[in-house]
């Protein structure tokens, strides 16, 4: 699943009793960090788990589904600055996981987390924090979205080492209830969804956490999906500016 700077969820389906089944990028490309220096790699015990953004020095905002095997910060590090999700950068320990309060898995509503890093990042061209949608932000049905991560590609040939990213429209809120409803899922209106309605594009597993950006802002969460890249099924992202308050609270970001 090329699912790297446009993440057309892979349409995992998250009950999230195993929410480790994460999402990546199909019908991608590959990309350069630079092109994308707000991408990090959510990484347990060495190995990449799930995407995330930068916002702050010391802050990365992922998904909360991410951490339904521990919260438990030891198990975790956070690799920034580097297009190879195995090398490269700056390797940082996580010091707090926060969950949105809200967080509902079995939705999954208020997918959103928060990571406290043990130390401040150093910026750069491969190192840089995201602005944040704001909290009353309307987003355009059709608006081109850019979604990125190191998740499946479902094809072997492509070296899932390497970050990768797709681009995407935005989908009506409605059409997005309507499609999920067929196949029994619930959207709210914490969440905004992502995709073309002839599939093909899409995040998938192990791109979970990882951004949705339009012109420079984060507005999604990688979060879920039915499937990945399937027809008539967009990709879901829980919405950033329904957390936007509480990012704020917990951070001053």
């Amino acid at each position: 699943m090329n699912k790297l700077l446009f993440l057309v969820l892979c349409g995992v389906s998250l009950a999230v009793t195993n929410a480790r089944n994460l999402r990546k990028i199909v019908g991608g490309f590959q990309i350069e960090i630079t092109e994308v220096p707000y991408q990090v790699s959510l990484q347990v015990e060495g190995d990449h788990d799930c995407g995330g953004s930068i916002i702050a020095p010391q802050w990365v905002l992922t998904a909360a589904h991410c951490f339904a095997g521990s919260q438990d910060p030891s198990m975790y590090t956070v690799r920034v600055g580097s297009t190879n999700r195995t090398s490269g950068g700056q390797l940082i320990p996580v010091e707090k996981v926060i969950l949105h309060e809200r967080y509902d898995s079995s939705v999954p509503n208020y997918d959103i987390a928060l990571l406290k890093l043990g130390e401040s990042m150093e910026y750069s061209d491969s190192v840089k924090a995201i602005e944040l949608a704001a909290a009353d932000e309307v987003i355009q049905d059709g608006s081109e979205s850019i979604v990125s991560g190191w998740g499946d590609t479902k094809n072997d040939d492509e070296n899932d080492e390497l970050l990768r990213a797709i681009k995407v429209p935005t989908v009506n809120q409605q059409e997005c209830i309507e499609a999920l409803a067929k196949v029994n899922k619930l959207v709210t209106e914490q969440m905004i969804c992502a995709g073309y309605k002839a599939g093909g594009k899409d995040a998938c597993q192990r791109d979970s956490g990882g951004p949705l950006a339009i012109e420079g802002r984060l507005v999604g969460v990688v979060s879920w999906g039915e499937g990945c890249a399937e027809p008539e099924l967009p990709g879901v992202y829980a919405r950033v500016s329904a957390a936007r308050e509480w990012i704020r609270e917990k951070t001053q970001v």
